[in-house]
């Protein structure tokens, strides 16, 4: 049974919007997965940085998919490494990339492994994610948290401004 999956994507390097758009079909391609909806693209500051870096533009993607969450963090990995995105053990956290994939919600499932939680641990914090899923899934419950729309109040102060949106074909 395809479970409905919603996807963050984000990127501050290489011309942040055609990266986006890549992972996009990338992710469309995945074996047993269909996408479902793109949200709009979000133009975004940094958060939690720790040195002076571009904005990024930031995006989310619903999907629907046969693929396990390990399966599919592997794949998502997978795309990041084909955008060149790098990330190494002295990498600093937060730090300016090619491509960002996070996997934000599986379902209704809560998983928790050493290189994977669902959902997202900060996605309620963040209006980054927060704006593009109201975007593709207004009435989005995050698994014991409740409605992810009454989190939006709390990230208020978070600069965010839309951009136009990716075409879904």
């Amino acid at each position: 049974m395809p479970a409905v999956v919603i996807v963050g994507l984000g990127s501050n390097l290489a011309h942040p919007r055609r990266q986006l758009a890549r992972a996009i079909a990338a992710i469309a391609r995945l074996p047993g997965t269909e996408l479902v909806r793109v949200s709009r693209h979000y133009v975004t500051a940094p958060v939690g940085a720790t040195m002076p870096q571009p904005d990024f533009v930031n995006a989310a993607i619903a999907a629907r998919t046969t693929l396990r969450p390990r399966a599919l963090l592997r794949f998502l990995l997978a795309i990041e490494r084909r955008q060149l995105r790098r990330r190494t053990p002295d990498t600093p956290r937060n730090a300016p990339r090619t491509l960002d994939l996070d996997l934000l919600l599986y379902g209704r499932r809560r998983v928790h492994l050493a290189q994977l939680t669902i959902p997202h641990p900060r996605m309620h914090e963040r209006a980054f994610t927060l704006r593009p899923l109201r975007d593709i899934a207004p009435a989005a419950t995050i698994p014991g948290r409740g409605l992810a729309r009454r989190f939006l109040p709390a990230v208020a102060h978070q600069r965010i401004a839309r951009t136009r949106a990716y075409p879904l074909r």
